[in-house]
């Protein structure tokens, strides 16, 4: 019986835990997977109830509606399977009634040499150093933002050693396999992209083998007394060695407190689960917790109903390490290079304050804003004539409404924007890391800003120079939608090489909107209103519709006069959009 993913709400999500294994036996409606997506965790429930005969997907994978996450064997041919094996179990114990059992002495001789090939065995299986690359990480290249790991340490398979942090999502990597860290080949602050070594990692197959063939060396007759004589003869010449002429008395109330502490750590474990029923974290983040050695207990969630993220617990941990080193500190500056805030707790001289806590979009935002700072950005100021523009969407909104699609300016200021980008490339392009090149994108993808009640958000509308107004439209309708309840991918947000920033009937007449590096230039919107302007031809002012614009850019690629003309060039297609079928 397969059992698939439900709709979830989103195009596709990762899968973020696998929550059984091959062999369990699960009830109908308890959760088998995770899946997070950049706006939603997701447990998956399973259909049916049954035994765990295979996982289709792994740690990691992309999974969409409809693809097979498990395969059940149902309850009805798991007990008919049970019986069969009754059946066999049963008539095994009657055919061993009937056999005459083997001489004592001959199965002491056969298990001997088995015991010693056993012993020998993880010798000749060595665990091997292997170099792993990256997987998939679902952006072109993002920055190593934590080491989890370090050199010499074990890992299990699956256990997050890497976070990785672009400008809009928080990946965590697992290890691809157990062993122990040979060698980290990234740094905190590396670009890393899809498919790059990042670690060495010495198997600990030859570990775990040697586990496995412990139980090999115990035999049935290992009870009578002749055999438990020579063991511990053998016992006590081989530890000889190791005691150094100490009693073996000694050793032995290491164990127990070895047990005490077991005991100890097993209730402070029980106490610790009995804590934190209340909490409200999924099983990933969790998990993750006990890795970082975090009480999510004093975790402050940030999403929904104080629901805790994986976020949460990296700012909890950066905060408890930021306050431990704030005494010996002397430079008293903070990470983004401002003065720390002066005392407030006078409230005679500040007055009564209160805080609020800022939203998880507004969080993620910071990191990039700040890149802003080291930006030389300059800002040109226009206005466009949109008189007969506006007179023409007037014309065409009634048939688009009727078809559900909401026809703005908008759509028309991202096409102008689109082709002059064409014949003006330079806007279109990203600064090389040595300061020596323009890399020129060949196509425009256009990210639109659009505010939700978390924050500001850019999605991205791929290949616009290629599109119509009415595609243009449609797009910005479902991207907007899609933004406000919170169901864009990461694909969606990702590729922009310019953006547009409208502020549409909010009001104002320009505004100062921020490069989001690596871009080199954001053109923002502002209302449009009636002005008077001046009709040489007609010697009088007449009334016009002007739209006003505000084009900042990067001023290590773009010069001023080259703005200026670029954005007199976007008005001049706006007052008469026919330019652009020229």
């Amino acid at each position: 019986m397969d059992i698939k993913a439900p709709d979830l709400g989103v195009d596709s999500a990762e899968v973020s835990e696998i929550m059984v294994e091959v062999g369990d036996v699960i009830e109908k409606d308890d959760n088998i997977i995770l899946l997070e997506s950049d706006k939603a965790s997701v447990e998956v429930p399973s259909s049916a109830a049954g035994k765990v005969t295979k996982i289709s997907v792994a740690v990691g994978d992309q999974v969409s509606e409809g693809m097979v996450l498990i395969e059940l064997e149902s309850e009805a041919d798991s007990a008919e399977e049970s019986s069969d094996r009754a059946s066999d179990a049963d008539q095994k114990a009657d055919d061993e009634k009937d056999t005459n059992v083997a001489p004592e002495i001959e199965s002491v001789a056969e298990a001997k040499p088995a015991a010693t090939e056993s012993s020998a065995k993880p010798a000749s299986n060595a665990g091997k150093a292997t170099t792993h690359a990256l997987p998939d990480l679902g952006v072109d290249e993002a920055q190593v933002s934590e080491i989890m790991v370090s050199v010499g340490d074990i890992v299990s398979a699956e256990q997050s050693i890497l976070l990785i942090e672009s400008d809009k999502a928080s990946v965590e990597v697992p290890a691809p396999v157990a062993g122990k860290v040979e060698k980290i080949l990234v740094e905190a602050g590396d670009m890393v992209a899809n498919g790059q070594d990042f670690i060495i990692i010495v198997s600990d197959a030859d570990t775990s083998e040697s586990q496995d063939s412990a139980p090999a060396k115990s035999d049935d007759h290992a009870s009578k007394d002749s055999v438990s004589k020579n063991s511990a003869d053998k016992d006590d010449s081989a530890a000889q060695p190791k005691t150094t002429g100490e009693p073996k008395q000694a050793a032995k109330p290491a164990k127990t407190d070895t047990a005490a502490s077991k005991t100890d750590s097993k209730l402070t474990e029980t106490q610790v689960n009995e804590k934190l029923v209340d909490v409200y974290a999924g099983p990933a983040v969790r998990k993750l917790a006990r890795q970082l050695g975090v009480d999510i207990s004093q975790v402050t969630g940030s999403a929904v109903n104080e629901r805790i993220l994986k976020e949460d617990l990296f700012a909890h941990v950066k905060e408890s390490l930021t306050t431990q080193k704030a005494a010996p500190a002397s430079s008293g500056t903070i990470s983004s290079g401002l003065p720390k805030l002066p005392d407030m707790s006078n409230t005679e001289i500040w007055g009564e304050t209160d805080t609020q806590d800022l939203s998880r979009l507004q969080k993620v935002s910071i990191p990039q804003l700040n890149y802003n700072t080291l930006l030389p950005q300059v800002t040109q100021f226009d206005l466009s004539d949109i008189t007969e523009t506006e007179k023409l969407r007037g014309e065409l909104k009634g048939g688009m409404k009727a078809e559900g699609i909401g026809f703005t300016i908008l759509a028309f200021v991202v096409k102008a924007t689109a082709y002059a980008l064409t014949q003006h490339p330079r806007f279109n392009g990203h600064l090389s890391d040595d300061n020596t090149q323009v890399i020129l994108r060949k196509s425009v993808n256009m990210g639109i800003a659009v505010a939700t009640d978390d924050g500001l958000i850019v999605p991205v509308i791929k290949n616009v120079q290629d599109k119509g107004l009415k595609q243009i439209a449609i797009e910005i309708g479902e991207l907007a939608v899609k933004a406000r309840d919170k169901k864009l991918t990461t694909k969606d947000l990702q590729g922009a090489s310019f953006t547009i920033s409208s502020q549409g009937n909010l009001g104002g007449t320009a505004f100062t909107p921020l490069v989001n590096w690596p871009q080199v230039g954001i053109l923002g919107v502002s209302e449009a209103s009636m002005q008077p302007r001046w009709d040489a031809k007609t010697q009088s002012f007449e009334p016009r519709l002007m739209l006003p614009l505000s084009l900042s850019y990067d001023h290590r690629v773009i010069n001023g006069a080259d703005a200026a003309v670029f954005t007199r060039y976007i008005a001049t297609l706006l007052a008469d959009p026919r330019r652009i079928l020229l």
